[in-house]
């Protein structure tokens, strides 16, 4: 299952709310026999990371989302959370 633009508005950041959206999609990906669930964020997105990481993801490799990003060395690392249990 690849978990695609999960964000949380500004004004309700703070409160553990995209913890609770990340462990729903765990949950919805495990409920439904999915082996794992993976995402890709920007280098700049540092919050997004230590989500990310601390909720169990780790990171599985990098690119460049284009020519200009690999000339800027801007990164897009990718992301993957083993369910174990699915097919």
């Amino acid at each position: 299952l690849e978990l695609k633009r999960m964000s949380v508005s500004r004004e309700h950041r703070g409160r553990g709310l995209a913890r609770a959206l990340c462990r729903e999609v765990l949950g919805f990906a495990r409920a439904r026999g999915y082996g794992a669930v993976v995402l890709s964020t920007s280098m700049v997105q540092v919050a997004a990371q230590r989500l990310y990481e601390g909720q169990g993801f780790r990171r599985v490799g990098t690119s460049y989302p284009s020519l200009l990003g690999t000339l800027l060395n801007f990164q897009i690392f990718h992301y993957r959370y083993d369910l174990g249990d699915g097919g």
